[in-house]
């Protein structure tokens, strides 16, 4: 008997008939004998026939994205079935970093798959029944650019999975609803392409006046019970609805000692970067599109990463008036506007020019995803958005390399020559924008230096000649090249001459 998925197990199947004549009725004794029940999966055997069925991962969710898209209205009930197929739950586990790091449960990656079917079956039908419940989230802190530290929240991994496979299943429908210019942690976007439409927006709409937002600890104040109301516009699933209360209020666990606060989600879980879109996307994306039509004056850009963004206005009135506004707006939400990082500065192709006619001196610069932008010129002197590595940044990355290096200072030659091989390399895959040549040069050079010092401090008496030097940076750290096109290039490309900045 077979027992795989789609097969049945039967309770009693005939063995052989009794020896009667035909038309006679069977003693009590000669009863058709039967076997026993056969032995397979106890699992799979109480799961409903409906759930047992071949799932197509393919066009599942099609007739969700049909029906967000052309009804904006609309409400989805059956949502969850979609989350706990098995096979959804199996490629959430695949598409699953090996290397990360394991929550409270203790499991990784390696561990979980030793059983992975058997698990994933087990973990269906605890979805399916009601019976899952998240553990706490185990809290960990990452270095920031400025310094400080960033709390950061590592889910068990039966948590991960069912996160990324939600994940998936929502972003049906959300993806039919943000604006153009949402751009933090959507499919098929990236930090470049929000880089790049800053860039086109700026060379290519009347823009003088950039306003460089930030809110102020943002995953940290969203108030869950808005989040829930903005869920529930396109959410009827209750149970999908009761799956995401479940995560916001799992809490945290640290050193030992268990948290549970009334505000924020916790930054690090798969679930999060999307609850924080669906936030902003109704207290801010939708409001500023309708703030924008009625009651801008001029031309008015902005772009969205997450809880970074920029706006860009033609009028200084236009943007004193939208920044007093967004700050009432954000407020009524439990949001409010970093006071420190939130700036309104002269910036566009009249910058250099105005300021210099009132003595002011060069166009001010911002900071956005790492990348300080300027005012500059192409060679025929035209207008052009100059990106540069951050300062900040830089400084920061270095200490975390210098650190490292230290680590590892008596590790043989090839294994640190491989580790900061993949630290330039990564470096330059981000940073390799059209005109930031110099700063990454910039960057190889002072990796150099801190890897001749940390091998000259091997021993006391060990002095490494700069010749040798040379050597180890040509065979080990790549000269770093400019991998990104220009913005208009891939902008165009990527929009097909549609806006992504309204």
């Amino acid at each position: 008997m077979s027992h795989r998925r789609g097969k049945s197990d039967c309770c009693v199947v005939p063995k052989k008939l009794p020896n009667k004549a035909a038309g006679e009725a069977p003693a009590a004794a000669e009863v058709v004998e039967g076997r026993r029940q056969a032995k397979g999966n106890a699992i799979a055997a109480r799961m409903s026939r409906r759930s047992v069925r071949v799932y197509d991962m393919g066009t599942a969710l099609d007739g969700i994205r049909q029906t967000a898209k052309g009804r904006r209205d609309a409400r989805f009930t059956g949502l969850l079935h979609h989350i706990y197929a098995v096979e959804r739950l199996r490629a959430a586990y695949l598409a699953l970093k090996r290397d990360a790091a394991a929550g409270v449960d203790g499991q990784t990656w390696q561990t979980y798959g030793q059983d992975l079917e058997g698990n994933l079956l087990e973990l269906s039908e605890r979805l399916a029944r009601g019976g899952y419940r998240p553990q706490p989230v185990k809290r960990v802190y990452i270095d920031k650019a400025d310094g400080s530290k960033r709390p950061l929240g590592v889910p068990a991994l039966e948590d991960k999975l069912v996160q990324r496979a939600t994940v998936e299943v929502l972003n049906a429908i959300y993806e039919q609803d943000f604006l153009g210019f949402s751009y933090g942690f959507r499919p098929g976007r990236s930090a470049h392409n929000a880089l790049d439409a800053v860039a086109v927006g700026v060379g290519a709409r009347k823009v003088n006046w950039i306003l460089d937002a930030d809110i102020a600890k943002f995953f940290d104040t969203i108030e869950r019970d808005w989040l829930v109301k903005f869920i529930e516009h396109r959410v009827a699933d209750t149970r999908v609805v009761r799956l995401i209360k479940k995560w916001l209020h799992a809490g945290v666990l640290e050193d030992g000692r268990l948290t549970q606060g009334e505000l924020g989600t916790v930054q690090g879980g798969s679930i999060s970067p999307l609850l924080a879109n669906i936030y902003l996307h109704y207290a801010l994306d939708l409001w500023v599109k309708q703030w924008r039509g009625r009651h801008a004056r001029g031309d008015v850009i902005v772009v969205r990463y997450a809880d970074d963004w920029v706006a860009g206005f033609q009028f200084r009135d236009d943007a004193e008036r939208f920044q007093r506004a967004v700050a009432e707006r954000l407020g009524q939400f439990g949001l409010k506007l970093h006071p420190e990082k939130t700036r309104l500065i002269e910036f566009g192709r009249f910058a250099h020019e105005n300021r210099r006619r009132k003595g002011q001196g060069k166009p001010q610069t911002f900071d956005f995803l790492g990348f300080t932008h300027c005012c500059g010129t192409t060679r025929k002197g035209k207008f052009m958005v100059l990106r540069l590595t951050s300062a900040k940044r830089l400084r920061a990355k270095l200490q975390v390399i210098k650190l490292e290096l230290r680590r590892r200072m008596h590790q043989p030659i090839p294994e640190q020559g491989q580790y900061l091989r993949a630290v330039v390399t990564g470096h330059a895959r981000y940073f390799g924008v059209p005109c930031n040549g110099a700063r990454l040069r910039t960057f190889r050079h002072q990796v150099v230096g801190l890897w001749h010092r940390t091998l000259c401090r091997r021993s006391q008496s060990h002095d490494l000649p700069w010749r040798r030097m040379y050597r180890l940076m040509a065979h080990w750290l790549p000269v770093p090249n400019i991998c990104h096109p220009y913005p208009n290039q891939r902008l165009i490309v990527m929009t097909q001459g549609r806006s992504r900045m309204r």
